[in-house]
């Protein structure tokens, strides 16, 4: 995987479970990162709780381990890293995050189109 690849990657999982975690939990702490892939070192400030802060940093850690030069989707991996019951967790937090994210999107054409 790319360098570019990567760094979409963890911001995209950021978006999914910062939306995830501050619409379901409290004690929010924002943390600083510096997560290293390659010869890169990328700088990601995130507010989690810490479960969900933990499982960010499995989730980046699965990422930094992925041996496939173009990364397929998880689900359709031909050799899922993940154990069951960490990607039920994940996919809980990317399939609530995506509906959030596709929600507001909706709202703000609608608010375009009425402004």
């Amino acid at each position: 995987m790319t360098c570019e690849k990567f760094e979409s990657e963890i911001k995209t999982l950021k978006k999914f479970f910062e939306i995830y975690c501050n619409n379901k939990h409290q004690n929010i702490t924002t943390k600083e990162y510096k997560i290293p892939y390659k010869d890169k070192i990328f700088d990601i400030e995130i507010s989690l709780c810490n479960n969900c802060n933990q499982l960010y940093l499995d989730a980046i850690k699965h990422l930094q381990e992925c041996p496939h030069q173009e990364k397929p989707r998880c689900r359709k991996c031909p050799n899922p890293c993940y154990n069951k019951d960490e990607w039920k967790n994940i996919a809980k937090i990317m399939k609530y995050g995506g509906i959030k994210m596709g929600i507001g999107k909706i709202g703000n054409r609608l608010k375009k189109l009425f402004n």
